[in-house]
């Protein structure tokens, strides 16, 4: 099968639904309230898809992995900014638990997808000198 855009990859759908939760979360009260930690935590949701995207439209295989990994990083800076809004009473145990999973599926998928491509033949179709 062959994915011609980012739209296609199931991590980069994940990665919209997590960034999607979390805006919606931080609409509310006393949540939006604390403006620097929605700024944060909406930012790293939303790198998590950018840089899913991003990497896809590099082109490049090793370039494809380094975004993965940043997005990576991105979503485990999410993770911990939810355990924030939760000790700071923004979101419930159960909202908590719910991007934990997300966050945590994101995860797998992401190392699965920079295993797959380590170990791939295919290079991306950048030109190589």
């Amino acid at each position: 099968m062959t994915i011609n855009s980012f739209e296609e990859l199931d991590i980069w759908k994940d990665a919209r639904e997590l960034a999607k939760v979390i805006r919606l979360l931080t609409k509310r009260e006393p949540f939006s309230k604390d403006f620097k930690l929605c700024n944060q935590i909406n930012s790293s949701a939303g790198s998590v898809m950018d840089n899913i995207a991003e990497g896809f439209e590099r082109d490049g295989h090793k370039e494809f992995i380094q975004f993965l990994y940043i997005a990576k990083a991105s979503n485990g800076e999410t993770r911990s900014q939810s355990y924030r809004a939760f000790d700071a009473e923004f979101i419930s145990e159960e909202e908590l638990n719910d991007i934990l999973s997300r966050t945590q599926n994101l995860r797998i998928k992401i190392i699965s997808l920079i295993n797959y491509l380590k170990k791939s033949d295919f290079k991306g179709n950048k030109f190589k000198p």
